[in-house]
């Protein structure tokens, strides 16, 4: 296995990082884990794949421990390079798993063995230009993650606002939305820790995603939640990918001027000619992407123009029943 995944130290020396592989160009997730004196607490485990499995068997025999040294098991949100594992891990512990309500809605939604949902991704993605062949496509890919989250687990539910001991210590849930709704992050006050999954990242902007069901205005969640948590008093971040960092809420506000930008770029886009989604998703991303990617494009692209269209700065006709956007003149 690639030395790139495994232990890491961080600064605190009651936590810390696994580098846990994932099926996907960003290579590895984040999982902590967090020493206590009734064992450890796992937060994100990670998906399951055979490498991930073995890769944590690895770190149990470099830290000495095993499955049922697992006190508790935390999860920021209910994607699958975060969710997968926790029900393997509750399996092999008998720990407890801790989830927000709309992420355990979300796991139960997408992966309970109804694929209404699927269907209805589907469905948006013809709605807004996206061509049936691509679309299609989306329908099994869609399928192959259940093995990734499988078993799924049995979850107590976190509430924003809890106070949920990670370790020895206590950490305040923050509840956010837009990259996942749902999403927990947890803010250590008195070490000033904030492990905030992928709600701020310190080298790439997380993905922010129109999903049926969801949330109405997911870049509007977002950037109010970037609001709420650069307010803390944050030393260090634990993010749910690359490394720790320590400048906040600078960060936050990068992540901010960075979908002020790419609003900018697509209102000048549709100004130029009224589009569809996947017209404008096409420009701004290309069109060498992964199944897996085009997803992530195509989320993203309808996040924005809905939001525009909300702020009253686009409008959106369908006809033939594919939604158009064009521009609202001032």
């Amino acid at each position: 296995m690639s030395a790139l995944y495994g232990l890491v130290a961080t600064p605190n020396p009651l936590i810390r990082q696994v580098r846990v592989p994932v099926p996907y160009p960003l290579q590895y997730v984040n999982a902590y884990l967090i020493a206590g004196d009734n064992g450890w607490t796992v937060v994100d485990p990670g998906i399951h794949t055979d490498e991930a499995v073995a890769l944590w068997e690895r770190v149990w025999l470099e830290t000495g421990s095993r499955y049922r040294d697992v006190e508790r098991i935390v999860l920021t949100h209910h994607h699958p390079d975060h969710y997968g594992l926790a029900g393997y891990f509750q399996e092999k512990s008998g720990a407890p798993v801790f989830l927000s309500e709309r992420g355990k809605r979300q796991a139960d939604e997408m992966w309970g063995g109804d694929d209404a949902l699927t269907q209805e991704l589907w469905r948006l993605f013809l709605d807004h230009g996206m061509d049936r062949e691509t679309a299609a496509a989306m329908i099994p890919h869609m399928a192959g993650f259940v093995s990734l989250v499988s078993p799924r687990p049995e979850v107590a539910l976190i509430r924003n606002g809890d106070v949920l001991r990670l370790g020895d210590s206590h950490y305040e849930a923050v509840e956010t939305g837009g990259h996942a709704a749902g999403h927990m992050s947890f803010y250590g006050k008195d070490s000033q820790e904030m492990f905030c999954g992928d709600a701020v990242l310190p080298r790439i902007s997380p993905n922010i995603s129109y999903m049926p069901r969801m949330e109405e205005d997911p870049l509007a969640e977002f950037t109010a939640g970037l609001g709420v948590l650069g307010s803390y008093e944050v030393k260090l971040a634990y993010p749910g990918h690359r490394d720790s960092f320590g400048h906040f809420a600078g960060r936050c506000g990068e992540l901010v001027v960075h979908h002020e930008k790419r609003l900018a770029i697509m209102r000048a886009h549709v100004a130029e000619a009224p589009c569809t989604a996947f017209d404008c998703c096409t420009r701004l991303f290309g069109t060498r992407l992964t199944i897996h990617q085009q997803r992530f494009a195509m989320s993203e692209t309808i996040a924005h123009l809905v939001h525009l269209e909300k702020k009253g700065q686009l409008r959106r006709s369908a006809p033939n029943g594919v939604h158009v956007f064009s521009a609202v003149v001032e």
